[in-house]
């Protein structure tokens, strides 16, 4: 799929190049700034935004890297800018919580445990620092490499590495409670 977009580069139609990042990334990119400012609505104008900015830099993609991970860097910034922003320090907004996973009602009592012990997890991450956070979702959740982790946030590997583990720690002491 990939090889399509990169082809569409050569191409001077940005619109329908555009609805194919949107349509192959769209949906990790709000995930992603989901994990970021825990509220759906304020994710979804947030991942609007970022791929306006993917639009508006097209021209700047060089190639060197892959597009999810230029993309990725894209939108992690763009969530950092958001965290420093005035309207995230001095706006409130009603919150709204993901639908969760399940809605249905089960039966059987081990998928009900089972829900109640991923809802904890989920919860224990989303309290994390985001420095831990996000590592914690683009390894486990987005399975990057660490590598790829390091490209993205900008950070060394080693970083990453740390981040990870001491991620892992703060969980491990968080769910323990």
């Amino acid at each position: 799929m990939e090889e399509l977009i990169i082809d569409g580069f050569l191409s001077d139609d940005k619109e329908l190049l555009m609805d194919e990042i949107m349509n192959q990334f769209g949906q990790e990119i709000l995930q992603l700034t989901y994990s970021y400012v825990n509220n759906r609505a304020i994710a979804e104008d947030l991942t609007q935004d970022i791929f306006v900015k993917c639009y508006k830099s097209l021209h700047t993609y060089s190639g060197k890297s892959k597009l999810r991970t230029w993309l990725w860097r894209i939108a992690i910034n763009h969530c950092k800018d958001f965290h420093r922003s005035w309207y995230n320090k001095n706006v409130v907004i009603a919150g709204e919580a993901m639908p969760s996973n399940g809605s249905k009602k089960e039966l059987v009592e081990q998928a009900v445990i089972q829900k109640e012990e991923d809802d904890e997890l989920i919860s224990a991450i989303m309290k994390l620092p985001i420095k831990y956070r996000e590592v914690i979702y683009l390894f486990y959740y987005e399975e990057m490499p660490l590598k790829e982790i390091a490209v993205v946030t900008e950070t060394g590997i080693n970083t990453v590495k740390t981040r990870l583990r001491r991620a892992k720690e703060l969980l491990k002491e968080r769910l323990e409670e």
